[in-house]
């Protein structure tokens, strides 16, 4: 979803998939990075918004912001952060955790410490860390796009900015998560109280998860919010249209969400992009 978010971010903000070569990224063979930068490059292809300022006499900008021209270097490194968490929980599902085991083919029964559960809280602390970047990077690019002396639209995405306050407040709610997202990803495995005298050395697992999961709703509502305001922006460019593959994106963000004229509560559209990513809309895009 990120990096579906980014595609439809960097025709908006007229952006170069330059940085998205895969030659780059063979020389820096990260699984998770190559991954996202071939994403980027199939959404912009065949962009008309890129062709427009394709030559340095209309565009002479050399490159792009971190947020943009990095991308695949930052969500990439979240990918193999979750694939390292996924290995983690796999391994952990299948395993038998008991105290004391006991071992029928010879009858022993065993005391053992298989119930602790710091390899959990260690990976879901990375977790935590992993999507606060994410929604750290989000929110950057969201900012570029309201923000006029970067993006060279409308000040906050609106036609009549003065008269309407357009994707303002959307954008303050984006910083105010991704600022909450940094309290919360304070790891929780580095921290023990003992109890009971024997359990001298704890995992604090549980905190760890419940941490992670609040840390991935609030990503969910910012990159909710990056979707609304790159389809914003694209609207703001037509007639010319977004890649192929993108359009299928901006098409699922305007059946649930029209472009914003004069303002409205943006609570039900962020809500309703919301559903699509939990629904996997924008994963499945990419799939096909």
């Amino acid at each position: 979803t990120a990096d579906v978010a980014a595609g439809l971010t960097l025709d908006a903000l007229r952006g170069t998939p330059v940085a998205f070569d895969p030659r780059i990224h063979e020389l820096r063979p990260f699984p998770g990075q190559k991954k996202s930068a071939r994403n980027l490059e199939r959404l912009n292809r065949g962009s008309e918004i890129r062709e427009s300022h394709r030559s340095a006499e209309v565009d002479p900008r050399v490159q792009d912001a971190y947020s943009l021209r990095c991308a695949p270097q930052v969500h990439g490194a979240v990918r193999d952060a979750l694939a390292y968490a996924r290995r983690v929980l796999e391994i952990e599902l299948n395993s038998a955790t008991d105290n004391p085991l006991v071992f029928a083919s010879t009858g022993e029964v065993l005391s053992g410490g298989n119930f602790h559960g710091q390899p959990l809280a260690l990976a879901l602390d990375v977790v935590s860390v992993a999507l606060a970047q994410l929604g750290g990077i989000t929110e950057r690019r969201i900012e570029r796009m309201i923000n006029p002396a970067l993006s060279g639209l409308p000040a906050f995405l609106t036609r009549e900015p003065g008269l309407n306050s357009g994707f303002m407040m959307a954008q303050v709610t984006a910083a105010a998560l991704a600022s909450e997202n940094k309290g919360l990803a304070h790891p929780a495995s580095v921290d023990s109280i003992p109890t009971s005298n024997q359990e001298d050395y704890v995992p604090m697992s549980m905190g760890a998860a419940l941490k992670a999961r609040q840390i991935a709703d609030n990503v969910k509502t910012i990159l909710a919010i990056e979707l609304l305001c790159a389809c914003q922006g694209i609207d703001l460019l037509a007639p010319l249209k977004t890649g192929r593959r993108a359009q299928r994106a901006y098409k699922a963000v305007r059946n649930v969400s029209f472009g914003l004229d004069a303002d409205r509560p943006l609570s039900p559209d962020i809500e309703a992009v919301r559903q699509l990513i939990s629904a996997r809309t924008f994963q499945k895009l990419l799939s096909r």
